[in-house]
């Protein structure tokens, strides 16, 4: 079973994120499926050629923007990496660019292979609202951007029971 162990706000700079765009009708359960094209691919290798955001805790992204009033025509799901915002943009790939600012984290450990830690959304939520960062930043579309951040060694160093840390993080709004 997945727990929420920390919770805390950080501030990220403006950064352009590069990466490849789905939605809900590439979903099959999820979007693992994709996450598997990616290493197959090697898509992050090529982007991982551009040298990636210095001065950032980084790591594979997964990024979440919908407006939570019509989740199903608007959501979206990028994978990718951060950069600096004025990173070109390689061929094939995407990019969004975001506005420097805070972020919540919360720290969700658990298991990988059972998938506990991927449904954690609304307790993350609750998180956030209870450490008083309910206040979620959103975009002219009116859409709020979270993401799954897959840091290393948090996410790839297992402790003695298999379980790991993946990052959830919203754009907050400022205050």
């Amino acid at each position: 079973m997945a727990e929420i162990i920390k919770v805390y706000k950080e501030h990220l700079p403006s950064l352009r994120f590069i990466g490849k765009c789905y939605t809900n009708a590439d979903r099959v359960g999820g979007f693992g499926h994709k996450w598997a094209e990616w290493f197959q691919k090697g898509w992050f290798e090529a982007l991982g050629n551009l040298g990636g955001a210095p001065d950032i805790e980084n790591g594979y992204l997964g990024l979440m923007r919908c407006d939570s009033s019509n989740f199903e025509n608007t959501f979206e799901y990028w994978i990718g990496l951060f950069f600096p915002s004025d990173t070109s943009v390689p061929s094939g790939y995407d990019s969004i660019d975001l506005d420097g600012g805070p972020i919540g984290v919360c720290w969700i450990k658990g298991s990988e292979e059972d998938g506990s830690i991927y449904g954690m959304h609304d307790q993350c939520v609750v998180g956030f609202q209870e450490s008083g960062m309910g206040n979620f930043k959103t975009d002219q579309e009116n859409r709020v951007c979270f993401f799954e951040r897959y840091n290393c060694p948090r996410f790839t160093g297992k402790d003695e029971q298999g379980r790991v840390i993946l990052d959830y993080c919203v754009y907050l709004a400022e205050q």
